[in-house]
């Protein structure tokens, strides 16, 4: 898939669950089972054991049905592992100029943290192509991506950090082009009970939500 079909893809969804689990095992299932609840997306962190070869995997088997992505990613040599390993687009938490040319190189999505207006703007000339607003819950949530779109318009923002189905629409409405949602969606709780099917059905809670605040 090129890349700006995966972009527009992942903001067209509007939501990228991040899978940081204990186990390549659970990071498998947790994203079948939101394959089967309706959401094409899903971001694998680095922090999750064997996460490369759980991306492997996932990409064999899904091919361009689900945009997988890695999450964490931390520097250019972590960054090429992972797009070689089938990874459609790169989430890193903090801003490192030699990971979005990295990402650029292979043509790659990447959207790296940043938090203040200076750290998203630096992010955009640096090249990426969305931004992730982390921690956005610290700086008051939807509010905040409200006061850095007004300067900001034209960066596409994707806030991270107390986005759940209750605030989802507030982001989306204060002109976030899409979001990111942890544990909210994907919890380690649920993953020891052995419930995959709670993941299917938040799934759809999250597409219904972000269907009604679009409309």
């Amino acid at each position: 898939m090129q890349k700006n079909a995966i972009l527009s893809t992942i903001i067209e969804i509007g939501v990228v669950p991040i899978i940081r689990t204990k186990t390549a095992e659970s990071a498998i299932e947790s994203i079948e089972a939101i394959y089967r609840g309706g959401i094409r997306a899903a971001e694998i962190t680095m922090t999750v054991p064997g996460a490369l070869k759980a991306l492997e995997q996932l990409a064999d088997k899904f091919g361009d049905a689900m945009i997988l992505g890695a999450g964490t990613v931390l520097d250019p040599e972590t960054c090429r592992s992972c797009i070689l390993a089938g990874a459609q687009f790169i989430v890193t938490p903090a801003l490192k100029h030699s990971t979005i040319e990295l990402a650029r190189r292979y043509s790659k999505p990447i959207f790296p943290g940043a938090l203040t207006p200076t750290e998203v703007l630096t992010a955009w000339e640096a090249g990426a192509d969305a931004v992730k607003i982390f921690p956005a819950s610290a700086m008051g949530g939807a509010k905040y991506i409200k006061a850095l779109k007004g300067p900001l318009p034209q960066i596409d923002m994707v806030p991270t950090g107390g986005v759940n189905l209750d605030t989802v629409a507030d982001f989306l409405r204060a002109g976030a082009s899409a979001v990111a949602v942890g544990s909210e969606l994907i919890d380690d709780k649920t993953i020891q009970e052995g419930k995959y099917e709670v993941f299917e059905e938040r799934a759809r809670q999250y597409l219904e939500v972000i269907r009604k605040a679009r409309a």
